[in-house]
């Protein structure tokens, strides 16, 4: 969420930085809800000083005998104290629909973000190994004879419709081993602290994060007002919801493994082929929460964890700066990993490493007691995949198999999956 004194302060500045992610106009009508509910404020205040200087004047009244007075008087405080009463609810009103409105827009870019409407104008910062040569046509994951076995959408549509999938065998056992090596990597290497959340939030956590109120088709509700979370995003990062945590406790660096949850409101007709998205699916998701003058460090720090991963997979990667019209709407700046796909000749996303100021700190009222003392301020949130465990999975599957319909498996998977190196052709570990 925005604050309105910035708005106020500045609000060409303001217009300017929302029209590079095609929102325009906003400070008008932000301004004039602010203007309203001020004004209605400050009336209610002069009615106040009237009706408490009638009040002591009505005792005077009753003294002196002058029940003409007296009367005027009373009427004059019941008139008061009934205005105070209106004006009071209908700046509440006013209050909740500028609320309303602030909940609804898009964070800021930071000014270094490139200008751009969609994923065609994302700038790349740099690309880490080179694709695989093959000898062969290389296939999609669900098409290469080694993960035909163990990767089954007929009896997933049967339990659950369309875009579910029943893993079995070989391949969920290196699906359940890459989320563990990524687990021990961000907790043994990268010093984050593992976290284990639940997966359904009441609804005011998804407006701290910002799934809503803009944002709610995207997500699951359950007839109780629970919500299934859509990223461990929104878990981690509302640990701190309310709370005034010391400047010394932070940064907090966190990593959670959990089932998210999507209902793809927007994606009829893309990606319907094999797991690449899902309803259900796992991610490791890493958030860190911390101070204002850190943040832009931070930021530098998760991208780096998120690469790490694949780079010891050796999968070959390309990290994007995404532009100011691509970015999620909490975001101020993006930096997106996107795997090389050799089925789909094509580079993937496979994490989204987001810094967001304090936009959602305002939402949660998070903040901070800065060491040397002084006023409370709000903490600075990022978040980021580290990584999509399914579309890990993929990766691996699609960048190891060969002409014989086997997968040869990065060697760091080789201890998780008992010294095994490889999927047989036929679907077996060996």
């Amino acid at each position: 969420m925005h604050d309105i004194r910035a708005i106020r302060d500045n609000p060409a500045a303001f217009d300017a930085a929302l029209s590079r992610r095609g929102t325009t106009g906003m400070s008008s009508r932000i301004l004039a809800l602010d203007e309203a509910r001020r004004g209605m404020i400050h009336a209610a205040e002069t009615a106040q000083a009237d009706q408490n200087k009638a009040s002591k004047e009505v005792g005077a009244a009753k003294g002196r005998g002058d029940d003409a007075e007296f009367e005027r008087l009373r009427a004059l405080v019941a008139e008061k104290k009934a205005e105070i009463a209106r004006l009071t609810d209908e700046a509440k009103v006013k209050d909740q629909e500028l609320t309303d409105l602030l909940l609804t827009i898009p964070n800021l870019p930071y000014p270094d973000v490139p200008d751009g409407a969609d994923e065609h104008d994302n700038v790349e910062l740099r690309r880490v190994g080179s694709p695989r040569t093959f000898a062969f046509q290389p296939v999609e994951h669900y098409q290469i004879p080694a993960v035909q076995t163990g990767m089954d959408f007929e009896t997933a549509a049967k339990l659950s419709g369309s875009r579910f999938v029943v893993l079995k065998g070989a391949v969920a056992r290196v699906h359940r081993a890459l989320a563990q090596f990524m687990i021990d990597t961000h907790v043994d290497e990268n010093d984050l602290l593992e976290t284990i959340t639940p997966v359904l939030v009441l609804p005011e956590m998804m407006l701290g994060t910002g799934q809503l109120p803009k944002f709610g088709e995207d997500s699951y509700e359950t007839t109780n007002g629970w919500w299934l979370i859509p990223t461990a995003e929104v878990t981690l990062t509302n640990t701190v919801n309310s709370d005034t945590v010391d400047e010394d406790t932070l940064p907090r660096r966190m990593v959670a493994h959990t089932l998210c949850f999507r209902s793809e409101a927007g994606s009829a007709g893309r990606d319907t082929s094999g797991m690449l998205r899902q309803h259900q699916f796992e991610k490791v998701e890493m958030v860190t929460i911390c101070t204002p003058e850190t943040s832009e460090a931070e930021h530098a720090r998760m991208t780096a964890c998120a690469e790490m991963i694949l780079q010891k997979l050796g999968l070959p990667f390309r990290t994007m700066v995404l532009c100011a019209g691509d970015m999620g709407a909490g975001a101020r700046r993006t930096h997106d990993l996107e795997v090389w796909l050799p089925g789909q000749n094509t580079y993937r996303e496979i994490s989204s490493v987001s810094t967001c100021g304090d936009y959602q700190a305002r939402r949660m009222n998070a903040r901070f007691k800065p060491k040397g003392g002084g006023k409370p301020e709000f903490v600075h949130t990022l978040n980021g995949s580290g990584l999509a465990v399914g579309r890990t999975l993929i990766a691996v599957l699609e960048n190891g198999q060969e002409a014989d319909g086997s997968v040869t498996l990065p060697a760091v998977l080789h201890p998780y999956l008992g010294g095994k190196t490889r999927i047989t052709a036929d679907g077996a570990l060996a």
